[in-house]
């Protein structure tokens, strides 16, 4: 028989629920089945006005009571506590790893009892349909939704993509990036996130089929218009629906937008936010500095060779500490090994800056007259970004 030391406005019930124990210890399965409804009952009428001690001493009774009983019943017992918020934790972790879903469900989606511990341990062990009604949740740590997208299926990931409380860690975009490659849905979901990095952003569109762009550009028509009317006369169909459809530049790119006209840019300016990971400064920093197009500087941060970044900081006349900076920038995944660092270094130093500056030249102008001669910036991205092995060709005919 249990008991314990309870203020005396609950003495009462709490001393029931001993008395209703004892009944259980000699009682059927339908006796069980009433004995937890009228604890039950009690529980949530009072929750409110319960100690901690006293929740306790409900969770032990509650999850005796609902050890043996029929899947129905602990559903039942889920719906009804899933929503209060003080509810005997212990109860709702069990009810919440329970192997039918339906008992599941209800705490997976609602209860606030359950940690980020718990949420990550049941997202890396129990079922496809555990993982969809996490997914559901109103808020979710990146730590629940790197698992989420790590193991999900497709109606998972796409679930928790669709979720505005759900957070994401940059791996976790990297691999929802990666995902949409081949699910259009999913293009279209992330797509119509406000959060999505940039550079995550232009990946996704660089994949994207020209119906799912127009989608993208429809949910999102204001922004669309507006980008339309000051969008740079070099940009490529990709980088235009980028900024249409996120409604870039984010605020981190403004900010060094503003800065940058008010003061002379430094290759400091470029350095410090390469070395911290910042795309978006690091990209208007550069092109600031070398005088480039915005579009340009972005592919070359995102394309997985060195040849773009080497051209770019050689034009920009940058040192090579920030050359190195540049190339370890994560945005790209170029996963460079300190032999690769090694020969981008001698490849570097053999590049003159008048060749650097020739070979950016000759692509801003074959890019401009791509986008002349077929009357659209769609069919610029088909021009071949400028490499270091043709950088003595390129550099002759742009003379």
């Amino acid at each position: 028989m249990l008991s314990t030391s309870v203020p005396s406005g609950n003495a009462d019930g709490l001393s029931l629920i001993d008395d209703l124990l004892g009944t259980v210890e000699t009682g059927d399965v339908n006796q069980r089945l009433r004995v937890l409804q009228r604890v039950t009952d009690m529980f949530v009428a009072g929750s409110r006005g319960y100690s901690s001690q006293q929740v306790a001493l409900f969770d032990d009774v509650l999850q005796r009571l609902a050890a043996d009983i029929e899947a129905k019943a602990r559903a039942k017992l889920a719906n009804r506590l899933c929503l209060v918020h003080n509810a005997p934790p212990k109860l709702i972790r069990s009810l919440a790893f329970d192997d039918e879903v339906d008992v599941a469900t209800p705490v997976l989606v609602h209860s606030q009892q359950l940690s980020d511990a718990d949420l990550v341990e049941n997202a890396t062990t129990k079922s496809q349909a555990h993982l969809y009604a996490i997914a559901q949740r109103l808020k979710l740590s990146e730590a629940v939704t790197d698992v989420l997208v790590e193991r999900g299926n497709d109606r998972v990931v796409r679930k928790v993509a669709r979720n505005a409380g759900a957070r994401f860690s940059l791996a976790g975009y990297g691999k929802l990036t990666t995902r949409a490659r081949h699910d259009r849905k999913l293009t279209l979901i992330l797509g119509q996130r406000s959060d999505i990095p940039r550079h995550y952003f232009l990946k996704l569109l660089e994949t994207a089929s020209a119906e799912v762009r127009a989608k993208l550009e429809a949910a999102n028509p204001q922004a669309a218009a507006a980008i339309r009317d000051t969008v740079d006369d070099v940009a490529t169909a990709m980088q235009r629906e980028a900024r249409e459809e996120s409604g870039e530049y984010s605020s981190a790119a403004r900010t060094a937008e503003r800065r940058f006209r008010r003061q002379a840019v430094t290759e400091a300016n470029v350095h410090a936010p390469a070395h911290a990971q910042e795309f978006e400064r690091t990209a208007v920093a550069l092109a600031k500095l070398g005088n480039f197009s915005i579009d340009l500087v972005e592919r070359a941060l995102l394309d997985e060779g060195e040849d773009m970044i080497l051209i770019l900081a050689r034009a920009a006349d940058c040192s090579w500490s920030t050359v190195r900076e540049l190339l370890l920038m994560y945005a790209a995944k170029r996963r460079l090994q300190p032999d690769d660092i090694s020969r981008a270094f001698d490849r570097y130093k053999k590049l003159s800056q008048a060749t650097a500056r020739s070979v950016v030249s000759f692509h801003e102008r074959r890019v401009k007259l791509r986008a002349q001669k077929y009357g659209s910036a769609e069919d610029t991205k088909t021009a071949s970004p400028p490499t270091l092995a043709a950088t003595e060709e390129l550099a002759k005919i742009s003379a």
